[in-house]
């Protein structure tokens, strides 16, 4: 399934709930940002610059969150981030590995949002789900890449914090940690997991009761 399917059909996903979802308090989020990915060594490499070097991608948030228990001090939400990175860039020697690629991760969570009742309410999240990784067609320097797509799980914790500005608007900034699998980049960096660390900020759209 390519990428733009399978950013389709999480979109749909999360429009379906939150309108099966009216009778509670919902909400409609879009955020943008950056995710940040540590560098990571080439084992046994010859060559020179022997580390994959991860660019500061261009990531989109969409995010629906349903509220399910509280209404004073602390709400509880169940929420359904889903995060597309469309561009990561990679840089290393050797012609080793793609120019880039693309992941998606789509991790159902808790969220606990705090100070509920006022215009300023820092929240907390954990929860776990499903990421896609889409490597280039090329390599860095030209020629096919030989390695292909990956499906991996995901574990997502993060913290952020809402400033009311309407009766239903807010404006959101946040951090997430998604730790999954490892991209298929065709060099041993000794990892099998990674950590992908997404600083964003965006609007949020509050409905129903």
């Amino acid at each position: 399934m390519s990428v733009k399917r399978l950013w389709m059909v999480a979109l749909l996903a999360v429009l379906v709930t939150s309108w099966n979802a009216r009778a509670q308090q919902n909400q409609i989020a879009g955020t943008i940002g950056r995710t940040f990915i540590s560098d990571q060594g080439i084992k046994g490499a010859t060559f020179e610059n022997p580390t994959v070097h991860f660019g500061n991608g261009l990531t989109f948030e969409v995010n629906y969150a349903r509220h399910i228990l509280g209404s004073g001090f602390t709400k509880i939400y169940l929420e359904v981030p889903a995060v597309f990175n469309l561009d990561e860039d990679l840089n290393a020697g050797g012609n080793s590995v793609p120019e880039g690629y693309k992941s998606i991760f789509v991790t159902p969570a808790i969220k606990a949002n705090f100070f509920a009742t006022t215009a300023i309410q820092p929240w907390v999240t954990f929860g776990g789900g499903w990421g896609y990784f889409k490597p280039s067609d090329h390599l860095e320097f030209g020629g096919s890449n030989p390695g292909g797509s990956t499906n991996t799980g995901v574990l997502q914790m993060g913290l952020g914090l809402d400033v009311r500005i309407r009766p239903r608007w807010t404006l959101r900034g946040g951090f997430r940690d998604f730790w999954s699998g490892a991209p298929d980049l065709n060099v041993d960096t000794g990892h099998s997991r990674q950590h992908n660390y997404f600083v964003s900020g965006g609007v949020a759209w509050s409905f129903g009761k």
